[in-house]
């Protein structure tokens, strides 16, 4: 009797965790779907679990989207492909729900089924179900239909395909704008899968109304829509359909539609082609730099590198420019952010004296905006400008900037300018960063915050690397281990790290002579943080130096600093002492 009720048993414990008052007893039940799947076989999870799935009115949102998203990847436990319509009635029943989410899961699920059904079962189960739910009573159904027509359409007859763009044509005219929204977002990909004839002539219709549509929530879906037509259609269709809807939309009344344009103004402009853009499109750019909501000009100025790149110099000269000069100095905060963040990407687009002209006394003021982000952007795109312009000029012009900026209150600031100083440092040559740089250097060495002090560290590992040991043995190694004698122990910390990192730079002879001495001393350090870290770099050297050295002066220090009363002394001790072990028996 056991054997014979055992294959119920899987299916008994779904349906009593199912109608449990515990969520998550349902949500771990749903999740096991495929595991009850196999255990009851195909024919079974067919006809009893697809069934009672259908069935089910949980009103749990979380357990329904568990549901959505187990049922589109159910087709092998159905039976294969043939039997894949066994899985829409409980999707269909999921599309109808008041969650978007879900919905949107739902619908998800319905196209992977879809995209691989045989196209006989297409027409006798998958389109059945996308006009009943194109044709639903409640507006949730026909927004998930709105989906579905680019997995249906293209395996539809011909009588079938003119029915589904009948009813398409209905969902664009909806009275519930969520449908119109719905429709206008799947109109790119809906596009995708018609015939070039009908392509002209019913989904540009239906594109046109969509545009027209009397909600901005609607219209800007189909900005979207824009830029997927513009692909489909031939050049001089989509210039003769597609260009006036995007001038209309720069000017639309809704600050949001003109956002999106903004936004999306860079494929747009692929779209229509290089000509229509310098002739129709630089006045509509220029309309949205100059837009009254800041929203606008974000969107706007943060496209600025990419518009020139597609109209010629003189034309961004002519009209990008002066709009660029006016939002470097916008009330908005986050306007010259976005400028800031892209602005460096004109400088090769330009040319040298347009640079040097135009965008140098731009760049100037941004690196000396009051808000910290502008000032960040600038800084670390520096390198786009030095290609142009040349290092002579750069120097003159903007290094007084930075100089300044190395001290700025706003340590992310200074953290951008040290990630900076290495390619400065190539670019300027040896001289001119002794000059005017070095200083600069040691002094971050002592900063406030650990991540500055920490990145000056990589940062003289990265100095020594570039401009040699010597440079290094002369101007960093003897100002750093000057420092070690500082009073806090935070900054003799410092300078412990900064020593592990150039001894690999400096090879064995320089840190035996000058390095090690110095760390052997710190050992004796009344804090305990810095003696663990002693130990720390201790173990990090003994690859570097010689057998011998490990053996005569660090083992010894070891030996010491793991007798130590503190137990992270120990700790860390008798781990580098391990690592000596380790070294002299290899």
């Amino acid at each position: 009797m056991a054997m014979v009720d055992e294959p119920l048993y899987p299916i008994a414990i779904l349906i009593d965790e199912l109608k449990n008052d515990d969520i998550q007893l349902r949500l771990n039940s749903i999740r096991r779907l495929s595991t009850i799947a196999r255990a009851l076989g195909e024919e079974r999870t067919r006809k009893e679990l697809i069934p009672f799935l259908s069935e089910n009115n949980d009103d749990d949102d979380e357990v329904l989207l568990a549901m959505a998203e187990e049922l589109g990847a159910f087709i092998p436990y159905v039976g294969g492909v043939e039997y894949s319509h066994v899985l829409l009635p409980p999707l269909e029943t999921l599309c109808t729900v008041e969650e978007t989410v879900v919905r949107d899961k739902a619908v998800e699920s319905l196209c992977r089924i879809g995209s691989q059904m045989k196209e006989s079962d297409l027409v006798d189960w998958f389109i059945p179900l996308l006009k009943r739910l194109g044709a639903g009573e409640w507006f949730t159904a026909r927004v998930s239909a709105c989906g579905l027509f680019h997995i249906a359409y293209p395996s539809a007859p011909d009588l079938l395909r003119a029915e589904l763009r009948s009813v398409y044509n209905q969902l664009c005219h909806d009275d519930m704008p969520m449908v119109r929204r719905s429709a206008a977002s799947n109109l790119g990909k809906f596009a995708a899968t018609i015939e070039p004839v009908h392509l002209k002539t019913d989904i540009m219709t239906f594109f046109r109304d969509l545009t027209q549509d009397d909600q901005d929530s609607v219209r800007l879906l189909a900005v979207e829509g824009c830029a997927a037509l513009g692909k489909l259609l031939e050049s001089q269709d989509c210039v003769a359909n597609i260009l006036p809807v995007i001038v209309n939309f720069s000017q639309d009344k809704s600050w949001r539609v003109r956002y999106m344009v903004a936004n999306q103004l860079y494929e747009l402009c692929e779209a229509v082609g290089p000509e229509p853009t310098r002739s129709e499109l630089v006045p509509a750019y220029v309309r949205l730099l100059r837009d009254n909501e800041a929203e606008v000009r974000i969107a706007a100025s943060g496209k600025v590198t990419k518009f020139c790149k597609i109209v010629s110099p003189s034309l961004a000269i002519q009209h990008i420019l002066p709009c660029v000069k006016e939002l470097s100095m916008d009330s908005s905060q986050h306007v010259r952010a976005a400028l800031a963040s892209v602005i460096m990407g004109m400088a090769p687009i330009l040319g040298k004296e347009a640079t040097i002209e135009q965008l140098l006394p731009i760049f100037l003021a941004l690196l000396k905006d009051e808000f910290p982000d502008v000032r960040l952007n600038i800084i670390s795109k520096l390198d786009q400008v030095n290609q142009v312009i040349g290092i002579d000029l750069l120097s003159q012009s903007l290094l007084p900037a930075i100089v300044e900026l190395a001290e700025d209150r706003h340590w992310r600031v200074r953290l951008a300018i040290i990630e900076y100083i290495p390619l400065l440092a190539s670019q300027l040559g040896v001289e001119f960063f002794d000059d005017k740089l070095g200083a600069l250097c040691m002094q971050w060495l002592g900063d406030q915050v650990f991540s500055i002090r920490e990145a000056a560290a990589n940062n003289l590992k990265r100095l020594a690397e570039e401009f040699g040991p010597e440079w290094a043995m002369q101007h960093i190694v003897p100002q750093v281990l000057e420092m070690i004698s500082n009073s806090h122990y935070l900054h003799r910390m410092t300078i412990l790290y900064a020593i592990s990192l150039l001894a690999s730079v400096m090879g064995p002879e320089v840190t035996c002579q000058t390095m090690l001495p110095v760390v052997i001393n710190v050992a004796k350090d009344r804090v305990p943080n810095i003696k663990f870290n002693v130990a720390k770099v201790l173990q990090s050297l003994i690859p570097i130096v010689d057998p011998m050295v490990v053996e005569q002066t660090i083992r010894p220090c070891l030996v010491e600093l793991s007798e130590d009363p503190d137990v992270d002394v120990r700790y860390f001790a008798t781990q580098a002492l391990q690592a000596c072990d380790q070294v002299m028996s290899s």
